[in-house]
């Protein structure tokens, strides 16, 4: 969570716990803004989905065989430790056309740490089988995926932790100014912010149908 324009004091609570007290205002009459060393969990856009067909190089819709949703993600972080700890999971809910026998489908998955929203510094990739009963034509598994985060990467430099929380009173010409459009602070945080994303493993040709399907 990014601190916009804070009016009167500019409380930004560099905290690597949860986000507790969000929004609340404090005693002084400021509203703290609590970031999180947490990686954000999430899906990068175009790989939540992935299309398989029969035969392979169809693309026709009579031809999908089986189509897998990336849904329900949730990650839970341990800051107590270094490197900071998050569990992901996530459902993969699966639906196919021809129902007569039973099937395992297996698709691939990734999961990935990215810092400052373009650099990926770590990868995995993994495998999820969805079980179909003969005569079923959906079908759900669930995936645990792990990610961690260097604790000094993902924490601010105090100089930087002192432009954003310096008291600013009211009426004064920087009290409503947002601190990030310092180029410096605004640089600082973006390097400390990390994600922690899950997605389908596609082909260049899976992500190009995804895109214009």
């Amino acid at each position: 969570m990014i601190p916009r324009s804070l009016a009167a004091v500019a409380a930004f609570a560099l905290l690597v716990g949860g986000c507790s007290n969000r929004g609340e205002i404090d005693a002084s009459g400021g509203i703290n803004a609590v970031r999180s060393a947490c990686p954000t969990v999430g899906v990068p856009a175009g790989t939540g989905d992935i299309t398989l067909f029969d035969p392979a190089g169809a693309r026709t819709a009579s031809a999908i065989d089986v189509v897998a949703t990336i849904t329900n993600v949730r990650g839970t972080c341990n800051d107590a430790v270094d490197p900071i700890a998050t569990t992901i999971t996530f459902d993969v809910l699966a639906r196919r056309t021809r129902t007569d026998a039973a099937r395992d489908v297996t698709l691939p998955y990734f999961s990935s740490v990215v810092q400052g929203g373009t650099q990926v510094v770590a990868k995995r990739v993994g495998q999820v089988t969805v079980r179909f009963a003969a005569g079923q034509d959906r079908a759900q598994a669930q995936v645990t995926a792990g990610a961690n985060v260097d604790r000094a990467a993902a924490t601010l430099p105090q100089d930087v932790r002192d432009q954003i929380t310096r008291p600013r009173k009211a009426g004064g010409e920087d009290a409503a100014v947002d601190p990030l459009t310092n180029p410096t602070v605004r640089e600082a945080v973006r390097r400390a912010t990390f994600e922690a994303l899950v997605g389908f493993q596609l082909t260049d040709e899976q992500l190009r149908y995804n895109a214009t399907r």
